[in-house]
């Protein structure tokens, strides 16, 4: 199993609309540089609405952000796009086996690790902003 798409499709999608700030960022042309359909961007630019992170108007075509890409941390992105309820990235089986040695351990034995590895990952994602990929996207052409 791995984090949903929709994670990276929504880096892409307000890094593009950044760089394309002159320009129109409809969901067809969003969708064509993801290289998936427009219904897809759709809800992710829902999603992304919805947290404050870009601005689009009904009936007209086109997005915008709603905040300088300084001010928009990947954990931000992380956290609007639904990939994980907070503190769940990792599910624990519910129903081990009381009888099972490890069966009536392992949660208590993995549990503060999962969590502390979440925290981990929170905290990186959360010291990367849009501006930093975008720097990354150009410096690399």
């Amino acid at each position: 199993m791995s984090i949903s798409s929709r994670f990276s499709v929504g880096i892409h999608v307000i890094a593009l609309i950044e760089l394309n700030k002159d320009g129109v960022s409809s969901s067809e042309f969003l969708a064509g540089s993801v290289n998936t359909n427009p219904t897809l961007i759709r809800k992710i630019m829902g999603m992304l609405k919805k947290a404050g992170l870009i601005d689009v108007q009904p009936g007209i075509a086109g997005a915008k952000l709603a905040k300088d890409p300084s001010d928009i941390s990947l954990l931000d992105v992380f956290k609007a796009v639904d990939v994980v309820k907070e503190k769940d990235l990792f599910t624990i089986h519910e129903s081990p086996h009381p009888d099972c040695l490890v069966g009536r351990n392992i949660q208590d034995a993995i549990i503060p690790i999962l969590s502390a590895a979440q925290i981990a990952m929170e905290k990186v994602l959360g010291n990367v902003t849009i501006e930093d990929i975008i720097k990354d996207i150009v410096g690399k052409e």
